[in-house]
């Protein structure tokens, strides 16, 4: 079984509420949902291996710590994914970006894939996927099924905001992957959208309905 965890750092739990708040506008929400996945990619990255490595400071040699190489990407899933990159890239400037499209039949709430475009070393990368609603989890698990299929191995699933239905589901299809929320809400409703949620995020980050 995989695991999941919930990042309950002050400053990220306190934003969170700022982008569930339905009067928060656009532009203070896309700003928000960066500094939350920034936030988080830093309290997962804690256990990212290091290596000694010689420097010269003005007062002389001195060995200190580096990263030890591990090569990162962020894959968003399209289009809300695309939300939280920058704020990855904020704090992991070098790491590649790859994408994959899915859209969501409104009808049948069954996700369809539409575009998929990676780094050509996926295989060799530790991929942060991210997308801020985990709901019933059809979509992850169609992403992480496609990273597979083209060779990706080492795969973390970034979200804010998580069903118990949707985690459940990703945790049965791949557990292999762990999962790393802002919040576990309480359900999905009838209409297959996270309750209490923060709406449809594709819609709030780019101001579309």
């Amino acid at each position: 079984m995989s695991k999941f965890t919930v990042l309950n750092h002050p400053l990220i739990q306190h934003k969170l509420t700022l982008i569930r708040d339905k009067e928060t506008g656009t532009q203070e929400f896309r700003g928000i949902v960066n500094e939350i996945a920034e936030l988080m990619v830093y309290e997962m990255t804690r256990d990212l291996p290091l290596k000694d490595t010689k420097v010269q400071t003005p007062m002389g040699e001195t060995v200190q710590k580096e990263l030890a190489g591990k090569k990162l990407a962020v894959i968003p899933i399209l289009r809300a994914g695309l939300g939280m990159v920058d704020g990855v890239l904020r704090l992991i400037p070098a790491a590649k970006v790859g994408h994959i499209g899915m859209y969501r039949d409104e009808k049948t709430l069954k996700p369809h894939e539409y575009f998929v475009k990676l780094p050509s070393d996926i295989d060799q990368r530790e991929l942060f996927i991210v997308d801020p609603m985990l709901a019933t989890g059809g979509s992850a698990n169609m992403a992480i099924d496609a990273l597979k299929k083209r060779g990706a191995r080492h795969m973390r699933l970034v979200v804010l905001v998580a069903a118990p239905e949707g985690v459940r589901k990703v945790q049965a299809a791949h557990p292999d992957v762990d999962i790393y929320a802002a919040a576990l809400d309480e359900k999905i409703n009838e209409n297959g959208y996270i309750f209490p949620g923060l709406g449809d995020a594709g819609d709030r980050l780019f101001g579309t309905k």
